[in-house]
Order: C-alpha cells, then sequence, then structure tokens
C-alpha cells in the first residue's frame, strides 16, 4: 500500500480568488552544455542520479476537487464576500453624497463669477479642485484597504482552515492525487473521485466566519 507520506503533492493557489489544486510534480529534463567542460554531458551522465522510482497507475489514489464550488457554498467564503459587499456599498453611498456636494459647489461657483473678484473666483474654483482630487485619493486608499483586508482574510481562511481540511482528507483517504476539477476530464462513472462535496461540508463545520480587519477610513 502506498503511503501519502510517500507521494510528492504541492498544492498551488490562485492569488485572485482562493483556488485549491494538489498536483503531483511532473520534472521535465532538459539537456544543458555546460561551458569549460572538456566534453558534452550525455543524457544518462545528466540522469545517472535520478531515482528509478515511480508509482504505477494500479497504485494510484486518485480525487477531483472544484475550487468554484467549494467558495460558492463554503459559509466562510460567502462571509467575507458579504462584508466585503457590505463596505463598498458603504464607499458608494459616500462617494454619492460627496458627488452631490460638489455639484452643489461648481453650480454656486458658476452663478458667482459675475459677483466675485477674478482672485476670489480663481481661489474658489481652486479650493473646489483641491475638494475633487482629494477626494478621489481618499476613495482610491479606502477601496484599496477594502481589498487588503478581503485578501488577508481569504490567506487566514487557507492558512488555518482550507488547507487542513484538504490535507485531512488526503491523509483519510490515503490519496496520491488530487487534481482541479474544472480542468480535468472524467467519465459519467467516476462520480466517487469527486471530494468537493465532502471539503464544503468538513470546511463548514471548521468555520462559519472569518472576520476582516476594519478597512481604512472606516
Amino acid at each position: 500500500m502506498v503511503k501519502t507520506n510517500d507521494i510528492t503533492i504541492i498544492k498551488n493557489y490562485k492569488k485572485s480568488g482562493i483556488i485549491a489544486a494538489v498536483v503531483i510534480v511532473v520534472a521535465a529534463l532538459g539537456i544543458w552544455a555546460i561551458a569549460g567542460h572538456h566534453h558534452e554531458v550525455t543524457v544518462d551522465e545528466a540522469i545517472a542520479e535520478v531515482s528509478d522510482k515511480a508509482m504505477s497507475g494500479a497504485e494510484m489514489r486518485i480525487a477531483v476537487i472544484n475550487m468554484d464550488k467549494v467558495t460558492a457554498n463554503a459559509v466562510s467564503f460567502k462571509s467575507i464576500q458579504d462584508q466585503r459587499e457590505n463596505y463598498e456599498k458603504k464607499l458608494r453611498d459616500e462617494l454619492t453624497k460627496e458627488q452631490k456636494a460638489l455639484e452643489k459647489e461648481k453650480s454656486e461657483i458658476e452663478k458667482s463669477q459675475d459677483v466675485l473678484s477674478q482672485d476670489a473666483l480663481q481661489r474658489r474654483v481652486v479650493d473646489y479642485q483641491k475638494r475633487v482630487t482629494n477626494l478621489q485619493r481618499t476613495l482610491n486608499e479606502r477601496a484599496q484597504s477594502i481589498a487588503e483586508s478581503s485578501q488577508k482574510a481569504l490567506e487566514e481562511l487557507q492558512k488555518k482552515h482550507l488547507d487542513p481540511v484538504i490535507d485531512g482528507i488526503i491523509a483519510k483517504k490515503n490519496l496520491s492525487l488530487v487534481i482541479d476539477g474544472r480542468i480535468a476530464k472524467t467519465g459519467a462513472d467516476a462520480g466517487a473521485l469527486d471530494i468537493t462535496d465532502e471539503v464544503v461540508n468538513a470546511l463548514n463545520k471548521k468555520v462559519s466566519n472569518i472576520k476582516l480587519a476594519t478597512p481604512k477610513g472606516f
């Protein structure tokens, strides 16, 4: 029986969301000519230290996981998304309020062109432009802070909860290979390979909420 610890397994995660796929590394061997040597290294010499150990297909235990389905159905992922959307809504509401105030200010400036002196009008225009610039900078900083808080929460969820759940299932099932179900091509009778629902259920039992750090400006 092949033990899980005998297999080299790497978890690969996509940064824009937590996309977990466990793959076995397949090394692609190339022939390199080394300058200064007396003779070109042959293929046999290059692979002299490569182990002859390998796994046959009959020994492999394979599973499939669809991380799109995990992120869509796990309550912890939904919690992070809901919090982010709540902060983004607050920011949009404040933007709408500030835009109305700026529109009013612009209208008043236009009406005062025939009343104010040239210098006074210029100062008011400059102040208005500063308000617009400051608003744009503040909104960008706060939007970036929301994204950073959300990303940190996702990283915490991955490291503290999702990784251990996947590792535990790999160990319990003695799996040799877990592949991304979004790109894997499986037959109609391959339903038993899919561990997505098991990952979702286990993750939901382990954690239901990851609190976002309060973004800047909130």
